[in-house]
């Protein structure tokens, strides 16, 4: 076991000292060490029920022969850090997350982990501890959350963030939005709609490393916490079997998370996460294939804040292998992978049958031919920008239209609630990109300011930036190469004409290489936002986004 290194030998009693001085019998240090990794707190409400998982998970590895060790994981609701500089400390703990989780896996020996996380950063940053360790690991998430009613109508954080730009447009009333503030968010976990956190979970149980419903069941459901308890039990059959996280997410398991990414309609993010986690795994998962991949991927679900379903329905229509299953059909996944459960893609998914065609569309009535996530290119963005092309209105697909220029997101918002963007525009942010931000924010508040003030139909976004999963509409992030660096976003002058066909994957500024190689000539590096602490140290070391905003050591 690799826990004799801290268990086993005389060279070991001071060791066996300190697991004494921590309550450990004997019988129990004789036992695999399987540490749990718990994202819980009490700050963000996608994990205030962490506590409750963790202990399912402990009791599932006890009741399997394990000796269970907790041990604990950071992380930041983005929801609560959204739109100030809270915002800049959401991306940057991914890696943070990453690193500690290798630091305490390999300082205490542990001989398996189960990772128990919830959202946004901390699913995609133990999935990258997991590929980098590559020990034997599962997931358990948290769950999400059941959806709000206002009036009647299903809710969620989306509507909650676009209600105060109807306000601001003085088509809703202060009431009506406390109403909104007291309901659309009834319960813990993950926020209900298919935003990052819910994209995360899902694609961890399209990639073979969590158990079948771990991304769908809903987390004040006694149903998690017997999923907990079998992932518990789970992990010691893998420790037994020496199936490891590189076992499993191998290239064409990215491939397969690609796909469903597509069907389901995920989280621009996954386009930042799957690239970090697949480099952790030594595949590198250029975003080309993104594009090739949509060509043939149907789209099957509208979930918020694409359309009006969410994760409760996704569940009960059958979940992630319902899904899987119908692209199945059309011979789109490879199903011959191994997975957490011992078992091969394809084992997993027989007999999963769509149970709600309104929820899941069936392969022969997809919401689109295409996936739910494109990936530009054009002169404007070199390396590439992606957009949620499943949350685009018809008649924004393809749209030209003057750019209004913003350095930062602050000034952005200011604009568009102060009546100054009007239908046609395209607003650039920039400066906000993982160097230049630093820390690369998540533009919800601009994007849910354009559609609360009836705008989500005529005005595009354009940002170096990243958007939530809660955005919907013409909101194109990750351009790359940024503004920082001198990408040609940092070139863009108001009223430059801005081209942007989601269809044929191309986006353009409509001014001549002439003007540009001016423009770039004058341009000028920006001094830093930021000098000090952390953001200083991830500033220096951060890729772009194109490249999954990974930490790469500069050459010198």
């Amino acid at each position: 076991m690799r826990s004799d290194s801290v268990k086993t030998g005389a060279q070991q009693a001071p060791h066996r000292s300190l697991f004494n001085a921590l309550g450990y019998t004997e019988e129990e240090r004789k036992r695999p060490m399987i540490g749990i990794v718990s994202s819980y707190n009490e700050i963000v409400p996608g994990h205030m029920n962490l506590d409750k998982i963790v202990e399912a998970v402990k009791l599932g590895v006890a009741m399997a022969g394990g000796m269970p060790v907790v041990f604990p994981a950071i992380a930041v609701c983005d929801g609560i850090a959204m739109g100030h500089i809270g915002m800049k400390y959401s991306l940057v703990t991914r890696d943070l997350i990453a690193d500690s989780t290798e630091c305490m896996a390999l300082a205490h020996g542990f001989d398996g982990l189960v990772m128990v996380p919830n959202c946004d950063k901390n699913v995609p940053g133990l999935l990258m501890a997991a590929a980098r360790l590559n020990i034997p690991a599962i997931f358990c998430s948290g769950g999400p959350m059941l959806a709000g009613r206002v009036k009647g109508e299903k809710r969620s954080l989306s509507s909650m963030f676009e209600a105060v730009g109807s306000v601001a447009a003085g088509t809703m009333s202060m009431e009506e939005l406390c109403e909104f503030e007291e309901k659309v968010c009834p319960t813990c976990g993950s926020c209900s709609g298919m935003y990052t956190a819910n994209s995360m979970n899902c694609l961890t149980e399209a990639l073979g490393m969590g158990l079948k419903g771990n991304g769908t069941i809903p987390a004040v459901y006694s149903e998690r916490i017997r999923l907990a308890k079998h992932a518990g039990m789970k992990i010691m059959e893998l420790v037994e079997k020496d199936i490891k996280p590189r076992d499993i997410m191998t290239e064409k398991a990215f491939l397969n998370a690609l796909r469903m990414d597509m069907a389901l309609g995920c989280s621009t993010n996954s386009m930042l996460h799957l690239p970090a986690i697949a480099h952790e795994a030594g595949v590198e998962l250029d975003l080309e294939v993104a594009n090739k991949l949509s060509a043939d991927t149907p789209n099957l679900c509208h979930l918020a804040p694409a359309g009006p379903t969410y994760m409760e329905d996704l569940n009960e229509a059958g979940g992630i292998y319902a899904v899987m299953n119908e692209l199945s059909k059309k011979g789109l996944l490879y199903t011959d992978l191994m997975t957490v459960t011992g078992k091969t893609v394809g084992e997993n998914i027989k007999g999963c049958i769509n149970k709600n065609p309104e929820v899941i569309r069936p392969l022969e009535n997809p919401y689109s031919e295409t996936g739910g996530i494109a990936v530009l290119k054009g002169n404007l963005a070199p390396d590439s920008c992606v957009v949620k092309r499943s949350a685009v209105v018809p008649q924004m697909m393809v749209h030209e239209g003057p750019a209004r220029v913003f350095d930062c997101e602050e000034d952005a918002i200011e604009a568009i609630k102060g009546g100054k963007i009007v239908e046609g525009d395209v607003v650039v942010i920039r400066y906000e990109g993982p160097k230049g931000g630093p820390g690369m924010r998540e533009m919800l508040n601009p994007t849910s300011a354009i559609a609360g003030m009836g705008l989500g139909a005529s005005v595009a976004l354009i940002t170096d930036g990243r958007f939530s999963g809660a955005s919907r509409g013409a909101s194109i992030g990750h351009v790359s190469p940024e503004a920082a660096v001198g990408g040609p976003i940092a070139l863009v002058e108001e009223g430059d004409i801005i081209s942007i066909n989601i269809p044929e994957n191309t986006i353009n500024m409509k001014v001549p290489e002439e003007e540009l190689e001016k423009r770039r000539e004058k341009w000028q590096p920006r001094e830093p936002k930021v000098t000090t602490g952390y953001l200083s140290r991830y500033r220096e070391l951060v890729t772009s986004g194109n490249r999954g905003a990974i930490l790469e050591i500069p050459h010198k």
